[in-house]
């Protein structure tokens, strides 16, 4: 699984202006419903599914990085995005540090084995310093979405 095959290139944000882990989770799915794919109707509960996933276990992973997730019946098809935090956000993360860089994932309930392949493109991925330090100063969406594709057609480590 790439990065085309479920980030909403759309819904990309290289300038989060929350400061807390709502805050941004509510940022990130804000920018999924402006780009067509959550329904309206559904964002809160959306918003509700990712925080008591939270509660389960913080999902910063360590070294700066979130990757917020929930499985949602009003989605279709596996549906995510990214955003980086400048000043970081305190996540409750594993190594205690903040973080900047943040990929969502929302997927339906059936499709278990597609949310399980995300994260492990996720975390393949994110397991390259260049690609994560590359992210992590990006100016702009287009920027981000230049770095997704070159992961996507392996032009980093991993």
């Amino acid at each position: 699984m790439k990065f085309a095959d479920f980030i909403s290139r759309e819904a990309i944000r290289a300038d989060l202006t929350a400061e807390d882990k709502e805050g941004v989770i509510r940022e990130m799915v804000q920018t999924l419903l402006e780009a067509g794919q959550i329904k309206p109707d559904e964002q809160e509960s959306i918003v509700k599914a990712i925080l008591k996933r939270e509660e389960l276990g913080s999902t910063g992973i360590g070294r700066g990085v979130a990757v917020p997730h929930t499985k949602h019946p009003s989605v279709d098809q596996l549906v995510g995005t990214v955003a980086i935090s400048t000043e970081g956000v305190d996540f409750n993360s594993l190594d205690g540090e903040k973080v900047q860089l943040l990929f969502l994932l929302i997927s339906p309930p059936d499709r278990p084995g597609d949310h399980l392949r995300a994260l492990e493109n996720i975390s393949r991925q994110l397991r390259d310093e260049t690609f994560c330090r590359f992210l992590v100063k990006a100016r702009d969406a287009e920027e981000i979405r230049q770095l997704l594709d070159e992961a996507d057609n392996n032009q980093f480590g991993s």
